[in-house]
């Protein structure tokens, strides 16, 4: 006769620990659960709700600065340091966890227009509309910088040319930075003049940014509405794509170099691929006036966005809408938005002079989680996301509140397109079969591509 048993080592069920719970052995066929799904459910509701009351996206502002906060800059070798740069000629290195100034970079006669910070994050450089590059020294980020808030720097290099820089940015790997302005100029730290100079076009530069994975490669926005994209091994421009309205700002998705989005001056962002600028990968919208800065996420999975509209949103990097909205009472216009190197937080700079901090979760818990706890949101997530479809769930999941200006706008701007869309459609009805060609909006905010 044959006996079946159930044989269980010790070592799965023994508790390590007398403060460990016993393991409970579970059999999940839903036979013997029949209302698993409806209890699945209720935890989907609940876990949406209850992010929904926990939801604090706000952590504190950043006050010091006498004027509005033109740009900003991570530091890569430091997590909780950030660079920003005001209209009045000010720079400052910040603490983020204690929100105070570590260091002040004074030497600039007028805007700020763009920081970077090289790659070991002990060089940093500003350019501004007084036509001048600086070269800083970065202060090493130990406990006696922190009780010394007063501190400045002086300037390690000063570069002059003849007309004002709108942007800056630094290779990943390497000594060599780009400037933006009436032309493209790549300089050395060791050099006093460019060592290349790239022009297309006589019109001014807005945004210049090194791809992360190629370091020769090289992308740039223009006022002529245009995006270049630039080979630093070749004495010439590689191609450019012309759009119906002009582009504030670019950035490269860190986890897939070959893509880049484009804020733009309609209110959308758009993803291209850079090797076919002919047609948007992907259009963002939600914003309800033109968008200023853009930055990814180190994961590559999102970026945030800031916008004229007094607004930061968060979009998924393959979404047509954004995430999150965070706004304030006191916040006026976003000029420029980053995300953490840990991608836990954004910092936005605005027109009231103030630098805020925020959760890039909004109901994320702050600080030590414990295990069970870790487990219990992962839990939730895995429900949310697998009942997003219900309509209960995916409601609450979507509702944010929003100032009554934006949301009249929106609303205005989505009436302002169904009546177009509906014009469109009454012209093709009426027009002879093959005449009016309805192009896609990735397809038809692009004028041309020049190779």
């Amino acid at each position: 006769m044959r006996v079946k048993v159930i044989s269980r080592s010790n070592d799965e069920f023994t508790r390590e620990r007398s403060q460990d719970l016993q393991r409970v052995f579970r059999n999940f066929d839903p036979n013997l659960r029949p209302l698993g799904k409806a209890v699945e459910y209720v935890r989907a509701l609940n876990a949406a709700k209850l992010d929904k009351i926990f939801a604090r996206p706000f952590i504190g502002a950043m006050d010091g600065h006498l004027d509005a906060i033109s740009c900003m800059a991570k530091n890569p070798n430091y997590l909780k340091g950030i660079f920003s740069g005001s209209m009045d000629g000010d720079i400052r290195l910040w603490d983020i966890a204690s929100k105070r100034t570590v260091c002040q970079f004074p030497g600039h006669q007028g805007a700020v227009r763009g920081l970077t910070a090289s790659t070991d994050g002990r060089i940093l450089v500003s350019c501004g509309t007084d036509c001048t590059v600086r070269l800083w020294t970065v202060p090493i980020p130990t406990l006696e910088e922190f009780y010394s808030p007063g501190k400045s720097s002086e300037p390690l290099a000063i570069y002059t040319r003849q007309n004002a820089f709108r942007a800056v940015d630094h290779q990943w790997d390497g000594e060599q930075f780009a400037t933006g302005g009436a032309q493209v100029d790549l300089w050395n730290h060791n050099r006093s003049q460019p060592i290349k100079s790239f022009e297309w076009g006589t019109d001014t530069i807005l945004s210049v940014k090194f791809n992360p994975g190629e370091p020769n490669i090289l992308a740039t926005s223009a006022s002529d509405r245009s995006i270049t994209i630039y080979d630093l091994r070749l004495s010439s421009p590689v191609k450019k794509v012309i759009l119906m309205t002009k582009t504030n700002a670019i950035a490269w998705n860190p986890m897939e170099p070959m893509n880049l989005t484009a804020a733009n001056e309609d209110t959308n962002c758009y993803s291209f691929d850079y090797r076919k600028l002919g047609e948007a990968k992907n259009v963002h919208k939600d914003h309800v006036s033109a968008v200023m800065d853009i930055d990814y996420s180190p994961t590559g999975r999102e970026f945030v966005t800031g916008s004229y509209d007094r607004t930061v949103r968060i979009f998924p990097y393959n979404g047509g809408h954004s995430r999150e909205i965070y706004h304030t009472k006191r916040m006026q216009r976003v000029f420029c938005v980053k995300f953490s190197c840990d991608a836990g937080y954004v910092i936005s700079g605005s027109d009231d002079t103030n630098l805020r901090v925020w959760k890039a979760k909004a109901s994320e818990q702050l600080g030590v989680v414990l295990p069970r706890e870790k487990r219990k949101h992962e839990y939730d997530e895995s429900l949310k996301n697998r009942y997003k479809h219900i309509p209960e769930v995916k409601r609450i999941v979507r509702h944010r509140h929003l100032p009554k200006l934006i949301f009249k706008a929106g609303r205005l701007r989505r009436e302002m397109i169904e009546a177009a869309k509906k014009k469109d459609e009454r012209r093709k009805a009426h027009s002879a079969p093959g005449k009016v060609v309805t192009k896609p909006l990735r397809l038809r905010r692009t004028v041309k591509e020049i190779e």
